[in-house]
């Protein structure tokens, strides 16, 4: 009889090996339990905890998940009436809170290493009849890239994340799990600041934070991620964190890891760690999360944005001053899909306090040559390998494989279409340029409308997207208090 990973077409020689090394590494480490995990609509891990003798047959098996969890808003609401005739009519398969299965990738086996005999491996949700779950985040970010490997093109991506460490306190944390405080999301954390911030860069801040910058080192490094740097923001307790560059998937993956990895190892340790773009206190910097990115060859891995020099007639203002041809054109698609996938790039009420002019933060659909205040900045020069787009539009709570795969078939539109960018700009904040959408409901909207990149997601998830996205909305719109509300709903799990 054949396995299920059989049944879904993924089970080969190849991933046969990797299951059977994956079993043994369990066994040689004295493991005990293996966390099997899936990355949500809202860019959160989730999953089951196995015993370490349930996981090698969970790998060929799989491993049963309640369907709701794909349909939840950010505080655990179900946004289809999956139990009423009907209420899931335009999602067959998530009827009645029926089971997806949770498959691994036996390759993605990490130790980790904040927890004593834990193992880790990351899953993806199919339906039981073997079909992948079109609506899973990274599913979609692997079709993108299918895309993008018929064009000849593969994407490497490079990560920038700014996001916040505090101390908890013992009284806040106390409340916290208080039984009769308890609420539905429940209270925030108490915390207190591990750096005063407003001395960007500062050596003497740096010390000060330097123990909970240690435990992200480590648990990073543990991970096997590809950390480069860890510094002191601008804003109170703000810090930031630089990864080398990577292949796009392994990349949106490192986000996932990174994001849900710092909070637990931090959290044991009694600080907070937030990825909340503008978290509840009045004087805050906003977070964001600069996204690198370039198309490599597929075959040979030049990167192909890469230009020997500038164009002939062209000057600084111009895209193929610095960039290929091919660079322009991504650069340009970017930029005529910016309103829409900004729903990716920013996915909660909270990120949209950050477009705010004279910020380094965008406000506007522009691009600039080594410019902070444009939405894109165009790095690097002529005969440097290194010349790639950063997109600045993100937050870092945004869900990394929707966010890639924006960028994606947005940058495919701009080649296919061969489209030109217009000048770069020389002032990013200027009242004449159209600008990003100031909420998320005008976000999604700019997403509905836009049709080439509902066509390349597929209007199923569009509208899916936008209805669990819309119950966010209502429910903000609704509290008594709104401030009060992000801060029930993101500052405690973004």
């Amino acid at each position: 009889m054949s396995s299920f990973a059989q049944q879904c077409g993924v089970h080969d020689v190849a991933r046969q090996e990797a299951l059977t090394h994956t079993a043994q590494q369990i066994d040689a480490s004295g493991l005990e339990l293996v966390r099997v995990a899936w990355c949500d609509l809202h860019g959160m891990l989730r999953g089951k905890t196995l015993v370490a003798s349930a996981a090698a047959q969970a790998m060929q098996d799989g491993v049963g998940l309640v369907s709701t969890l794909l349909l939840k808003d950010s505080a655990d609401h179900t946004a289809y009436k999956v139990f009423e005739a009907g209420g899931a009519a335009d999602l067959p398969g998530f009827e009645f809170a029926s089971n997806v299965m949770l498959l691994a990738d036996p390759t993605s086996f990490k130790q980790l290493p904040w927890t004593e005999k834990t193992g880790w491996l990351q899953c993806q949700p199919w339906f039981a009849d073997g079909r992948p779950v079109e609506l899973d985040t990274r599913h979609i970010l692997q079709t993108a890239l299918m895309r993008l490997e018929k064009a000849g093109y593969a994407m490497k991506c490079g990560l920038e994340i700014e996001f916040h460490i505090y101390k908890l306190t013992d009284e806040g944390l106390k409340n916290q799990l208080d039984p009769s405080q308890a609420g539905w999301p429940g209270l925030p954390p108490d915390v207190t600041m591990i750096h005063p911030g407003y001395h960007m860069l500062s050596e003497q801040w740096f010390d000060m934070a330097e123990t909970p910058l240690r435990i992200v080192q480590h648990t990073a490094q543990a991970l096997g991620l590809p950390l480069l740097s860890l510094e002191i923001e601008l804003g109170p307790s703000q810090v930031e964190a630089v990864f080398d560059a990577t292949d796009a998937l392994l990349a949106a993956d490192n986000m996932v890891l990174f994001r849900s990895a710092v909070k637990q190892a931090l959290r044991r340790a009694g600080y907070h760690a937030t990825f909340m773009c503008r978290p509840p206190f009045p004087c805050i910097m906003s977070s964001g999360w600069h996204l690198h990115q370039s198309l490599t060859d597929l075959e040979t891995g030049a990167n192909l944005f890469r230009r020997e020099s500038p164009a002939q007639g062209t000057t600084p203002l111009d895209a193929q001053h610095t960039l290929s041809e091919l660079g322009e054109h991504y650069l340009a698609g970017l930029l005529a899909h910016a309103r829409g996938m900004t729903a990716f790039c920013t996915p909660t009420i909270n990120g949209y306090e950050r477009f705010r002019p004279n910020a380094l933060a965008p406000q506007s659909v522009v691009w600039g040559r080594d410019n902070r205040g444009a939405m894109l900045r165009v790095v690097g020069q002529c005969q440097d390998n290194g010349t790639r787009i950063e997109n600045r539009i993100s937050e870092p709570a945004a869900n990394p494989y929707l966010y890639l795969a924006s960028q994606i078939h947005a940058g495919l539109d701009g080649v296919n279409r061969r489209l030109k960018a217009p000048p770069a700009t020389d002032a990013p904040y200027g009242a004449e340029a159209e600008k990003l959408p100031i909420s998320l409901g005008e976000a999604l909207r700019a997403l509905q409308g836009d049709a080439a990149l509902t066509e390349a997601f597929g209007s199923t998830f569009i509208n899916y997207l936008s209805r669990i996205k819309q119950a966010e909305i209502t429910r903000h719109s609704e509290a008594k208090d709104p401030d009060d509300w992000q801060r029930h709903e993101y500052f405690s799990r973004i």
